[in-house]
Parts: C-alpha cells; structure tokens; sequence
C-alpha cells in the first residue's frame, strides 16, 4: 500500500511557511447531519448538512521576532487568511489543500524540563479547493 511520512508535509499560513517549525497538524472535516427519519421506519435516516472543518498546528516555538510562528500568528489572531496543506509535501502531482481560515486559539506551553512549544488552532470557512501541484 502506497503511503506517505509526516515529515513532508507542509502548511503555508497566509504565504509564511511554517513547516520548518511544525512537528505536528492535523485536517480534520465534519459536515454537518441531519437525522430525517419519519414514521413508519426501522432505522434512522439521515441527511447531509454544511461542510465544516478545523485544522491544528505544533510547533517548537522560535524566538526570532520577523519569522517564526509567533511573528506570523499573534497579528493573525481573529482574521481569516488561506491555508494551504500538502499532505504528501512540494512536487509535482502532489496533492494541494487550500480553504480559508479563521485564526483562532494560539497557545504557549513552557515546560521546565523541555522547549517552548505552542499549538494554533483554525476554524476552516468556505469550500476547500482541492487541486494538484
């Protein structure tokens, strides 16, 4: 079975690349259901509802005040930019996620025996345009 490892993935947040600090995301889509069943019937019936989505980032926090995800997250924060998701990294015939997204929960965790981390989370508004590279 053809697969693909982590470590190619990329994630592009408003044209900033932050891959090279990211140790971890995730894609996660949950369209909405609506349960139709009616009388007479022996199970539930159900219906699709809106599209919806969240995405996560982890990264190691970087202290440079022009590049690392600080510098580009904390004047994000509360606005709607793109996201573009490579799964299987850069290249040609790849595949190419990209949706809008609104810049929600940044955290800082500082841990006395390890490296300052933080995680972002994005809420996914409007379709996501799927494409090849």
């Amino acid at each position: 079975m053809p697969n693909s490892h982590g470590r190619f993935t990329v994630v592009i947040l408003a044209g900033n690349n932050l891959s090279q600090y990211c140790d971890d995301s995730d894609w996660t889509r949950d369209p909405e259901m609506h349960k139709v069943t009616t009388y007479g019937k022996n199970a539930n019936v159900y219906d699709g509802g809106l599209k919806d989505g969240t995405s996560q980032l982890t990264f190691i926090y970087d202290t440079s005040v022009t590049a690392g995800p600080r510098a580009v997250i904390e004047p994000l924060e509360g606005t709607v930019v793109s996201l573009v998701y490579r799964p299987e990294g850069t290249g040609a015939g790849k595949p190419q996620r990209t949706v809008n997204v609104f810049v929600g929960e940044y955290k800082e965790t500082h841990p006395v025996n390890d490296y300052v981390r933080g995680t972002l989370k994005l809420q996914h508004s409007d379709d996501v345009v799927r494409t090849t590279q």
